[in-house]
């Protein structure tokens, strides 16, 4: 690792839209310290040294503070935050548990708290941290527990902002829509085609679409952007589907 070098930080690294942050802050020129729950995250962190990265893998639950602390002494300091780990699941409200509702909260929101709070001790001034969130906190069918709990996520993000700017730490979230991993493939392929149907660029996005808003918001160049979230959707939350061909505009 080079002196100039900086060294981000993310979860739910093993899969999904968090593997494909990982391969672009690696490929942005990063040392990426790749943290999962899932032993996968070795092998993402092998496959991307043998490429002559500098990553390193550890096996983790977002939620043992003094785990998650004991990382960061060992790799700090730290300049880039990405907390990406998140569940969800599908219920009707009336058929909601506890159990459902809280462990959304205790992974997805006090999981996001307790990594953003223990990297932020050792993050140096002009650092960047950037929460993944959902479109769907602004609302989805079925998922009353996950909505609530990237709300508070937002909030969370927005309240980071003002208390660490004196130390012109920047933080931002990223609220994608239906992205192509693991959580879509469990829908119905039914449920996928009305999903995509939906879209109005006509495709379900990618974890690099994802990727490529962290990696702006996570880089030096975000000198001015602080407590905001962009929504990386494909323009699905503008409400319209796409046109049908008929319908669409000439070029």
């Amino acid at each position: 690792m080079s002196k100039d070098q900086e060294t981000a930080v993310v979860t739910g690294a093993a899969r999904g839209i968090g593997k494909g942050i990982v391969e672009r802050l690696v490929a942005d020129g990063y040392r990426v310290i790749a943290l999962d729950r899932l032993e996968e995250v070795h092998d993402v962190a092998a496959q991307l040294r043998s490429a002559g990265a500098t990553v390193e893998a550890v096996s983790i639950d977002i939620r043992d503070r003094a785990a998650i602390a004991t990382v960061m002494d060992q790799f700090g300091p730290i300049d880039v935050i990405v907390n990406n780990a998140a569940i969800t699941s599908t219920h009707r409200f009336e058929d909601l548990t506890e159990e459902h509702f809280r462990e959304n909260f205790d992974i997805n929101t006090v999981g996001t708290f307790i990594v953003a709070q223990e990297g932020a001790r050792r993050m140096r001034n002009g650092g960047r941290i950037v929460n993944i969130a959902s479109r769907s906190f602004a609302g989805a069918s079925q998922m009353a527990h996950y909505v609530a709990s990237k709300a508070a996520v937002v909030g969370l993000t927005r309240a980071m902002a003002i208390d660490l700017s004196p130390r012109d730490i920047r933080v931002n979230a990223v609220a994608p829509g239906v992205v192509d991993t693991e959580m879509l493939h469990y829908m119905t392929p039914e449920r996928q085609r009305e999903m995509l149907s939906l879209q109005l660029l006509g495709r379900i996005g990618q974890p690099e679409d994802i990727a490529r808003a962290v990696a702006f918001l996570a880089s030096k160049d975000n000198r001015y952007i602080t407590g905001q979230v962009l929504i990386v959707d494909g323009g699905r939350s503008l409400g319209q589907g796409q046109l049908p061909p008929e319908d669409a505009p000439n070029a």
